[in-house]
């Protein structure tokens, strides 16, 4: 009876933990991409960071597990913080914000999700396939924060 009562909230716990997973909701497809943008850009070049663009959907579970998975880690969300203006972009069939994209160099011919660091000029200084971060079905700690640290304002603004 113990055993059936434990495995019983292990379920429980685990299909809250898989339901909750499914929704988060990072990104608003009724969202205007192109103004949040524009107000990032202005906000980096007040504040001399760059503007991290990471472009996906909430059906994309890579997409809202690199979300998670930054804002999880103390070190990850510090760096993003400190260094960006972050802009969660949508991609779903509700919009798929093309004229954007196109202005970006069509990042999700990469798939999803895809990251596009923009300089305080809303110029695009490097589009990145997630997929280079992910390691064992997740993100590779290591790996994300040197795509942070050498994408951020200083070390993309050397003379």
């Amino acid at each position: 009876m113990f055993n059936k009562l434990i495995l019983f909230f292990l379920i429980l716990f685990f299909a809250e933990y898989s339901f909750s997973q499914q929704n988060i909701k990072v990104y608003n497809p009724k969202a205007n991409a192109k103004a949040d943008i524009k107000k990032a850009i202005k906000l980096a070049s007040d504040k001399n960071k760059n503007v991290y663009v990471q472009i996906g959907g909430n059906w994309c579970p890579w997409c809202i597990r690199l979300h998670n998975y930054i804002k999880n880690n103390n070190i990850l969300d510090s760096i993003q913080k400190t260094d960006y203006e972050v802009v969660y972009v949508n991609y779903s069939k509700e919009n798929k914000n093309l004229d954007l994209l196109k202005t970006f160099g069509n990042p999700q011919r990469f798939g999803f999700p895809v990251l596009v660091i923009l300089n305080d000029k809303g110029k695009v200084l490097h589009i990145q396939d997630s997929g280079y971060l992910e390691k064992n079905k997740s993100y590779d700690f290591n790996k994300v924060k040197r795509f942070l640290i050498l994408w951020n304002k200083k070390n993309t603004n050397i003379k």
